[in-house]
């Protein structure tokens, strides 16, 4: 099993000590009000793009982006969600074939998923290794934790027959093990740009261990921005969601659009959330998550970054709720603590080639701020943020 130690070792001559996760813990609770506090946790080592969740044991698991933008490397760490990052295992590198992760345009990051026996499950754009004569450009690699709990399995290429990826894909995974990789994209024969693209499933019922063809699940054709990121999940009863912005009308409709399986991903269901007439692309990213009796949906629109609660069949249960006092605002994450609590998050003023800042509020079950909106400096450039939350109700943001 991956061990916990004094230094974190991470290959090719990198190393830093645990403090190095532990230096920036900015206290214990930089913003709280009414029993909601907010802990930030910087990544080790000048890591970038980070991507966390909760296993069912409350264990927390990290991945993150390191090396040059255009062609570097994913690393991985756990720790019990209750010790924190002091009892943080040895990262360890997760792309098999070196140099072969992107960061560059930030919406390429990775994400991750956690699946049936807690198994962690990764995917990210990935590019051709640096010494291949014929690679395929850029693909859906897939990796995940093997059998032992002690390193990465090879990772492998998920576009079977599909190629021309841009923006980044996602992974969503439940208890049965079933996992979805899904990312957008066009057939080959493709001769309608944007408005050709789509969203495709690559689904595995055996754990990951095998996948089928990747096939298109739109069930209406909305074309897909090109680069912009997407994000799936499945809920505690096995609905799979996707949130995605599509490229209408010559592609200069760019909605956010939601898909929504209610069969472990035969058939979907297709929603526009929030409609935006925009002829280009705003590299965007999406979040979803658990509430109490709802999923969790964040996204952009017009330079804002907006949640709201979503019914079983992807209806808003009430109006979107917009980041409050944001300036330029993009990649928004939520999460619940599981106690009426929801951490709303966001970057402030990055794009492209440039770093910023972020901001966070807490809002109760009913949408009403609690405590202030926090706001820190330190996003790197090609960054964004992630989130989890304590057993004790405290929220994380790993930046």
């Amino acid at each position: 099993m991956f061990t916990a130690g004094n230094r974190f070792c991470y290959g090719m001559g990198l190393a830093i000590t645990a403090a190095g996760i532990l230096a920036a813990l900015t206290g214990s609770s930089p913003k709280q009000g009414r029993n909601a506090s907010v802990v930030l946790q910087q990544l080790p080592d000048g890591g970038i793009q980070p991507q966390a969740s909760v296993d069912s044991k409350g264990v927390v698991h990290v991945v993150f982006f390191k090396g040059k933008p255009e062609a570097g490397d994913l690393y991985y760490y756990r720790y019990p969600a209750s010790a924190g990052p002091s009892s943080a295992s040895r990262p360890v590198r997760v792309n098999s074939q070196p140099g072969t992760a992107m960061a560059t345009g930030t919406i390429r990051t990775e994400q991750i998923a956690i699946g049936q026996g807690d198994r962690v499950h990764v995917v990210w754009n990935g590019i051709s290794a640096k010494n291949s004569k014929d690679g395929p450009g850029m693909y859906m690699a897939y990796t995940r934790v093997n059998d032992s709990g002690t390193a990465f399995e090879p990772q492998q290429n998920l576009c079977k027959w599909t190629g021309n990826l841009d923006g980044g894909g996602s992974v969503a995974a439940d208890t049965e093990g079933s996992v979805y990789a899904v990312w957008h994209t066009g057939a080959p024969d493709n001769q309608k740009g944007e408005a050709g693209r789509g969203v495709f499933l690559a689904a595995s019922r055996d754990n990951g261990a095998t996948f089928g063809r990747e096939r298109p699940i739109n069930p209406d054709p909305t074309g897909a921005c090109a680069c912009c990121s997407m994000r799936a999940f499945v809920d505690g009863r096995g609905l799979l969601r996707i949130l995605y912005r599509a490229a209408m009308q010559e592609g200069t409709q760019r909605d956010t659009m939601l898909l929504t399986s209610i069969d472990k991903g035969k058939t979907f269901s297709l929603r526009s959330l929030d409609p935006w007439t925009l002829n280009a692309c705003p590299m965007s990213s999406m979040s979803l998550a658990e509430g109490e009796g709802s999923i969790l949906a964040a996204w952009e629109t017009r330079e804002r970054v907006f949640w709201a609660p979503l019914s079983s069949d992807g209806r808003p249960i009430r109006g979107a709720t917009v980041a409050p006092e944001a300036s330029k605002s993009k990649h928004p994450i939520i999460v619940s603590n599981g106690k009426g609590q929801v951490l709303f998050a966001w970057t402030e003023g990055t794009g492209w080639q440039r770093g910023g800042s972020f901001s966070w509020q807490v809002y109760d079950s009913s949408g009403r701020n609690v405590g202030e909106r926090g706001h820190a400096d330190g996003i790197p450039v090609w960054s964004l943020l992630s989130a989890y939350a304590r057993p004790d109700g405290t929220f994380v943001i790993l930046h």
